[in-house]
């Protein structure tokens, strides 16, 4: 029978449709072409939202806290992964992808500061977790910089670090240089459904069709309710969390090696090193500061007053950035959900999964996010029993989807 025109001009399915090319999109399509999945990314501009701010702190320990204890079981599945992770993506484009391995510095900058801290260090030990409370003597000892007024300190040595605007590009070539992946940069605008409720494509702002038989939902805080809107018994409730990063070009009189971390009056805050900053000598490196949340829309606005308040209360703790250049300023919102733990596997809709809600851990959390949906897709078994937590279907209302309504 011949081919008719239409039929020509539609382009043949994939295996997945991943709807948002962050961190986490990008890894779970990567996987899903490693594991000999056909896969098409859709998103008009990859690695823009939340990854671009994000500052790349593998702190599964650090990063516990109280009423989280699900969502750390998670991050310390997920960083356990990232070596290895790492290692395949740098085989796979010929580009290092260094991690930062020598651990985390938590410094408290007065008295009651150092009681939250204790409290916290408290926390690690009922729940199992490496850290060890340290002189403020034997901090400075492991980091010169620590600045002259602290109150205590704290050693996190199994936590990692990695620079997410490098390792997004370097998940972006690995894809594209695959002939089984590609990326669409247009938005998603609809999902189509067949008559029995399955999730059979995606539609973009263009008009063009993306059969799949399986759609990942990886959108951050995009357009996931517009896209949900025809299907009531799925819900993800995404709210945005806006944060802001600064980035700095440091020269070799400022040669951080620990990630310091911290509380000044209360208020918490992250200088985090790598190497190669911006400058054209040797000895350069990038010093991202971060920690604001707050909860507002991504307008992508950089308040003066934060950026003020960041600089201002990490200098408390390495007063060396005085000396840095401010190169870049980025305000982002994350995804985050009701209890903070991603939506994680498939929806209760057929054929569509969800990658999203990963909060301030989207890159933490990105390899474990990406062998579980591929292993849904693939009808494999969970890579990890701490996954059951962020079942996606936790927050499903209940709604028959046989009185849902027609598919589009």
């Amino acid at each position: 029978m011949p081919v008719s025109a239409l039929e020509r001009a539609r382009p043949p399915a994939r295996d997945v449709v991943v709807v948002g090319g962050g961190i986490v999109g990008l890894a779970v399509a990567w996987r899903a072409a490693a594991a000999g999945l056909t896969v098409t990314v859709l998103d008009p501009s990859p690695g823009d939202g939340a990854t671009r701010a994000a500052a790349g702190m593998l702190a599964a320990v650090s990063e516990a806290d109280f009423g989280e204890r699900e969502l750390a079981r998670l991050n310390l599945a997920s960083a356990a992964r990232w070596p290895a992770f790492t290692a395949d993506l740098a085989a796979a484009t010929g580009n290092d992808l260094p991690l930062l391995r020598a651990g985390s510095l938590a410094v408290a900058y007065d008295a009651d500061d150092l009681a939250l801290l204790r409290r916290v260090l408290a926390l690690h030990r009922e729940w199992g977790l490496a850290s060890e409370e340290i002189s403020v003597a034997d901090a400075r000892q492991s980091e010169p910089y620590l600045g002259p007024r602290l109150a205590g300190a704290a050693r996190v040595d199994g936590d990692l670090a990695v620079d997410p605007r490098a390792v997004h590009a370097a998940l972006l070539r690995a894809l594209t240089r695959t002939p089984s992946g590609s990326v669409v940069r247009r938005a998603a605008a609809g999902l189509e459904r067949d008559p029995g409720g399955r999730v059979v494509a995606v539609h973009d702002d263009d008009g063009a069709r993306h059969a799949a038989g399986a759609v990942v939902l990886a959108t951050g805080t995009g357009a996931t309710p517009e896209l949900l809107a025809g299907l009531p018994h799925v819900r993800v409730p995404v709210r945005p969390v806006k944060g802001i990063t600064l980035r700095l070009d440091a020269g070799p009189e400022l040669a951080l090696e620990h990630v310091v971390r911290g509380t000044v009056q209360g208020r918490p805050v992250y200088v985090v090193p790598r190497g190669g900053g911006t400058g054209s000598g040797p000895g350069h490196r990038e010093i991202v500061v971060g920690a604001t949340s707050e909860e507002r829309p991504d307008d992508r606005r950089a308040e003066a007053g934060r950026v003020f308040a960041l600089l201002r209360d990490a200098r408390a703790l390495v007063p060396g950035i005085d000396e840095a250049a401010l190169v870049d300023v980025t305000p982002r919102a994350r995804p985050a959900t009701p209890d903070n733990v991603p939506l994680v596997g498939e929806t209760a809709a057929p054929g569509l999964l969800a990658a999203v809600g990963h909060g301030r851990n989207g890159v933490l959390l990105a390899p474990l996010t990406a062998d579980a949906v591929v292993a849904a897709v693939t009808g494999g078994p969970s890579p990890d029993a701490a996954l059951s937590a962020a079942d996606p279907r936790r927050f499903a209302p209940a709604v028959d989807p046989a009185h849902e309504g027609a598919a589009r």
